[in-house]
């Protein structure tokens, strides 16, 4: 049985991730004997460093935030930052990381204590035998049947590519926990709006990063709606702050080996709305068989998430998880030179038709998949979601697919679960019967699969509004009708 755990206080200026940071307090001061380790991932942006610093500075633990640097360098800057922490005389001169570890390891001699090596890859890319550097620094403290509770947490940013390097460490990761990024609605917050209209606007910009609202030009918020468009030209569309370039340098912060120029062309294939692997080969005139590999490297990176087609298991849509990314694809990139060389607000005019279809319409599409799995009411669709994706269904030779925004099932192992509900996502467009048509055709298509539909609900989900009818509709139990201030406020 666990024994007590000590409670670390939470600090005031961590904004949200209560969760994340009672999993990672719990970890760190486990009284149990004997050092364990714990990994730490997640998208860059999301707070993973704030949140371990804070962790640290609670509980007197010990931090460290590698750079990419040689060896020896590392492990200098880190002695200096040991002798720093200790206030024990001069740093101590380490001729490798297994005298580096054990050295670190000592601080929790009496105690629970975190020992944090954040920006873990960095160094595992200088010193490759590091990860089974330190399972044989822990081993030996077991082996010695020391009093030792060493709390060692390796932060980096994708979770299978830290897999991958702790793989030749047998048992290293006693822990995990991936800090995922804030949903549509902790974003509102994050930026402090309460107008739904304001807050997807400002979501399918910047969404819900922390490093993004506290960039220099996150200090800067839009007053209100009619400051939307002022407040992107005078912060991400402004190339002498660092929000403008910001984008660009994400994937220039990944491994060296990257096909930088085909990551951000299949970037912008997604942005322009070819989300499947077949749709992006034809996009960039590629062999079909070179767009796994960038798919994977992005989806690894948390620059892409994919999900399996509601109808069709073996098919894949992929979207841009990281909001900046697309609005730079869409807007950014494809001006840049006219950006730096014309004042913004006289050029957005005519660059704002995409940021609407490209960015705006994706985005709202992927906020109802989150509302219904995360915010819906227990009875809107008459079962607990599980799932809200896509899908699409082909039709007949020269007839165009059938597809949906929202389709929403509940659980189920090893098959798909109960069809609860089919629904279109439209932004900018106020909905009326031909919407509600189209959803019940795809609702009788899917039906005439085999596929039991007696449970399944047809939603509508609209930023613009829906038509009287579409609303007496509702009113008879017809339909789901899901406006802006029900997918920010409502359940």
């Amino acid at each position: 049985m666990r024994s007590a755990i000590t409670a670390v206080d939470r600090p005031k200026t961590l904004f949200d991730r209560q969760d994340e940071w009672d999993a990672l307090a719990s970890f760190v001061s486990d009284p149990r004997p004997g050092p364990s380790t714990g990994m730490v991932t997640g998208p860059r942006g999301q707070g993973k460093t704030y949140l371990l610093q804070e962790l640290a500075r609670a509980t007197g633990g010990f931090y460290f935030g590698a750079q990419e640097a040689a060896e020896a360098e590392s492990l200098r800057r880190l002695a200096d930052q040991l002798a720093r922490h200790t206030g024990e005389g001069p740093p101590p001169q380490w001729r490798g990381w297994e005298e580096a570890l054990d050295t670190l390891l000592l601080l929790a001699a009496d105690r629970p204590l975190p020992v944090v090596i954040d920006g873990f890859p960095e160094l595992v890319r200088q010193s490759p035998t590091l990860p089974a550097a330190i399972h044989s620094a822990c081993r030996r403290l077991r082996d010695a049947d020391r009093p030792n509770r060493a709390r060692v947490l390796l932060c980096g940013s994708s979770m299978p590519v830290m897999h991958r390097l702790l793989a030749g460490a047998p048992a290293a990761a006693d822990f995990q926990i991936e800090i995922r990024r804030l949903d549509f609605r902790q974003g509102a917050r994050l930026w402090t709006i309460d107008d739904p209209v304001l807050a997807l606007r400002v979501h399918a910009v910047v969404g819900a990063n922390p490093a993004f609202r506290h960039d220099p030009a996150g200090e800067d918020t839009p007053a209100n709606r009619h400051d939307f468009d002022a407040w992107v030209c005078r912060t991400v569309l402004n190339p002498r702050l660092p929000l403008f370039w910001k984008a660009a340098h994400l994937i220039e912060l990944e491994p060296e080996g990257w096909d930088r120029a085909l990551c951000h062309s299949t970037l912008a294939a997604i942005t322009d709305g070819c989300a499947t692997p077949g749709a992006i080969a034809d996009w960039l005139q590629h062999p079909a068989t070179d767009v796994p590999h960038v798919l994977r490297l992005l989806t690894e990176c948390g620059f892409v998430e994919g999900t399996t087609d509601a109808f069709r298991p073996g098919v894949t849509h992929y979207r841009i998880a990281e909001p900046l990314l697309a609005f730079d694809h869409a807007v950014i990139r494809p001006h840049r030179s006219a950006l730096e060389r014309q004042e913004a607000r006289d050029v957005w005019p005519a660059f704002r038709p995409s940021f609407e279809k490209s960015v705006l319409e994706q985005r709202f599409a992927q906020v109802c998949r989150e509302w219904a799995v995360g915010h819906a009411a227990a009875d809107t669709f008459g079962s607990t979601p599980a799932t809200a994706s896509p899908g699409s269904l082909p039709m007949a030779s020269g007839q165009a697919p059938l597809g949906a925004d929202v389709v929403v099932r509940d659980e189920a192992r090893g098959h798909p679960g109960t069809l609860l509900s089919v629904g279109l996502a439209r932004c900018n467009e106020e909905m009326d019967l031909h919407h509600l048509h189209e959803v019940q055709q795809l609702v009788a298509a899917v039906a005439g699969r085999g596929e039991d539909v007696s449970r399944t609900r047809p939603a509508l989900y609209s930023a613009a509004g829906f038509s009287p009818r579409l609303r007496a509709a509702e009113a008879h139990g017809k339909l789901i009708l899901v406006a802006l201030d029900r997918l920010y406020h409502g359940a």
